[in-house]
């Protein structure tokens, strides 16, 4: 009886210990899209395309060939993200912004033919 006592209490400790991981991480993800909101758009809008680059390859609409230089370009600009942001504290301009997005807009033309 006490040996379920004690592996109950040590299983509630575990459950919380989970818990309170989760709302710290969640708590980092939200202060980091609250300091670079700008970052943070533009790394989504990267991880969609990058889903639906690997769903259309999935569906037979494009080849590998196409799918691998589509990544590529996402690639660099994710990279030119990082170093955008490297130059000016973590965080990116409007206008940084505003080129990564037009050439996101590029590839996601491609995306979509």
């Amino acid at each position: 009886m006490m040996t379920k006592k004690i592996l109950g209490g040590v299983a509630i400790a575990v459950f919380a210990a989970s818990l309170a991981s989760a709302a710290i991480a969640n708590d980092k993800d939200t202060r980091w899209e609250r300091n670079h909101p700008r970052r943070e758009q533009v790394n989504e809008r990267l991880a969609n395309q990058n889903r639906r680059i690997n769903h259309e390859l999935k569906e037979g609409e494009i080849s590998k060939a196409q799918a691998a230089r589509l990544h590529q370009e996402d690639h660099q600009i994710r990279r030119e993200e990082r170093m955008m942001a490297s130059q000016n504290g973590s965080h990116i301009t409007r206008q940084e912004q505003r080129t990564l997005n037009q050439q996101e807009n590029a590839v996601s033309h491609q995306i979509g033919r």
